[in-house]
C-alpha cells in the first residue's frame, strides 16, 4: 500500500479537474490529479467546440491561452435559420462579445502539457477508485494505480470532477441527494468530418424535418449534428444518409453543404439534470459529476470551468488562509448560474427541435419565438448575453 498526503484530492482529469489544479497551484495549494483513462484517451476523445467569452479570457489570464489564441476561431455571432431564412445575430454589436471555437480537446491538452511542465502529480490510468471518510477532516481518496499498486492518499478536501459517470456523486449518501431533471424525446447524430465548414460561423437551423447544426472544429474539419429520435440506432445512419438529411435540414437558396469524409459518428443523449448538495462534508462536486446541460446552448464545458473557479477561490480561502466562509457558501454561489444556463439550454433546446409528434400548435409556438429573437433588438440582445456567457446569474 502506497500511502500519498496531499490539500486536495482531484477525481478526473477532464477540464473541470485540470483547471481546478492549476489555478490551485497559482494560489500555493497543493493538490493530486487521478484519471481513470489513459492520456492518449483523454487527449483524443471529442467534446464541446465553443467557448464563452469569459471562459477565453480565464484561459488567458492563467497562462494556458496561448494556443487558443492561435489556433482558435473567434465567433462574433451565430445564424438562426428557420422556414427557408437564415439570420445572422451579431454578438459584438448587440453585448460587446465573442465566443471561440476551439475543442475541449484542445484545452485538456494544454492543461495536462501544463501540469506535467511543472512536475506537478498527474496519473492516468488508475482503478478502483473511492473516496472514504468525507465527513471526517481526512478524507480518503484510494485507488489502485496504473503499475498495480494500491494507493491511499490523505487529502484534506476531495474535488469530484469526474463526470456524471465517475464515483463522487453516489459517494453522498442517497437519502441526502436530490436530483431535478428533464429528459427529451430526441438525441443528436453528431459528426466530425474531414472537410472545409462550408459557414463562417455556426448555423442553427429549425426545419420541418427536424433540427440542425452546422459547427466546425478548425478550417479544415466540420462538426454538424441532426435531431435523431432517443433511441435511434447509430446503423440506421450511413454517412450518404447523413449527408442527404443535413443537406436538406440545413440548405438555403444560393448557399452549398460541402461533404467529406466522416472521422467520426456517434449519438449523444441530450438531458437536463442537476443535483444536489454539491458538497458533503469535505467532497465538493463540480462540472459534469453535479449537472449536465442539453448541448444546444453550448453551457456544459463553460459551466465546468465556472464552477471550478469558484471552487479553487474558495479551497483557497480555507486551505491556506483558514478562512471557511466561501467554501461553506460554494453550492448557493453556483447554483444561480447552474439554473441560469440549464433554462438558456432548455430554451434554445425547445425553441429549435422539431416536436416528435408533429403538434402545428407548439411548431407555431416555435416560428413565433424565433421570429421575435430575429426582429426584437433586446430578443437578440438576451440570446447573445447568454450564449457569450456574459449575463449575470
Amino acid at each position: 500500500m502506497r500511502v500519498v498526503r496531499t490539500q486536495v484530492g482531484i477525481v478526473g482529469a477532464g477540464p473541470a479537474g485540470l483547471l481546478l489544479g492549476h489555478l490551485l497551484a497559482r494560489a500555493g495549494v497543493e493538490s493530486l490529479i487521478v484519471e481513470d483513462r489513459t492520456r492518449d484517451y483523454i487527449e483524443a476523445r471529442q467534446r464541446a467546440g465553443v467557448i464563452e467569452h469569459p471562459t477565453a479570457q480565464l484561459l488567458r489570464d492563467i497562462g494556458a491561452g496561448e494556443r487558443l489564441d492561435r489556433e482558435g476561431i473567434v465567433h462574433g455571432g451565430i445564424y438562426l435559420q428557420y422556414a427557408g431564412e437564415r439570420h445572422h445575430l451579431d454578438f459584438r454589436d448587440l453585448c460587446g462579445a465573442t465566443v471561440t471555437v476551439y475543442a475541449q480537446t484542445e484545452i485538456v491538452k494544454d492543461l495536462v502539457a501544463a501540469r506535467l511542465k511543472a512536475g506537478l502529480p498527474l496519473e492516468f490510468g488508475i482503478s478502483g477508485t473511492a473516496v472514504e471518510e468525507l465527513t471526517s477532516d481526512r478524507p480518503v481518496l484510494r485507488y489502485t494505480a496504473e503499475d498495480g499498486t494500491p494507493t491511499q492518499v490523505v487529502c484534506d478536501v476531495i474535488a469530484g470532477c469526474d463526470g456524471f459517470h465517475g464515483v463522487s456523486r453516489p459517494s453522498i449518501p442517497g437519502p441526502l441527494r436530490t436530483v431535478q431533471e428533464r429528459g427529451y424525446p430526441y438525441s443528436w447524430l453528431g459528426i466530425l468530418a474531414d472537410v472545409a465548414p462550408s459557414t463562417d460561423e455556426l448555423i442553427y437551423a429549425h426545419s420541418e424535418r427536424g433540427f440542425a447544426l452546422h459547427s466546425l472544429r478548425t478550417p479544415e474539419i466540420s462538426r454538424l449534428y441532426l435531431q435523431v429520435p432517443a433511441d435511434e440506432p447509430i446503423e440506421a445512419w450511413p454517412d450518404d444518409r447523413i449527408w442527404a438529411e443535413l443537406s436538406r435540414r440545413l440548405g438555403v437558396g444560393g448557399w452549398t453543404l460541402h461533404e467529406g469524409p466522416v472521422r467520426e459518428k456517434s449519438i449523444t443523449p441530450m438531458r437536463s439534470f442537476v443535483s444536489s448538495p454539491m458538497r458533503y462534508g469535505r467532497l465538493f462536486l463540480a462540472g459534469d459529476a453535479a449537472h449536465i446541460v442539453p448541448p444546444t446552448g453550448a453551457k456544459g464545458l463553460n459551466l465546468a470551468m465556472t464552477d471550478v473557479t469558484v471552487l479553487a477561490e474558495a479551497l483557497t480561502r480555507w486551505l491556506r488562509d483558514g478562512d471557511a466562509s466561501l467554501a461553506d457558501g460554494y453550492e448557493q454561489r453556483c447554483l444561480r448560474r447552474i439554473w441560469r444556463a440549464t433554462h438558456f439550454s432548455w430554451w434554445m433546446t425547445s425553441m429549435l427541435h422539431r416536436p416528435l409528434d408533429g403538434d402545428p400548435f407548439d411548431i407555431q409556438l416555435q416560428l413565433s419565438q424565433l421570429r421575435h429573437v430575429t426582429s426584437s433588438r433586446a430578443a437578440a440582445t438576451a440570446l447573445a448575453e447568454n450564449y457569450t456567457g456574459v449575463v449575470t446569474a
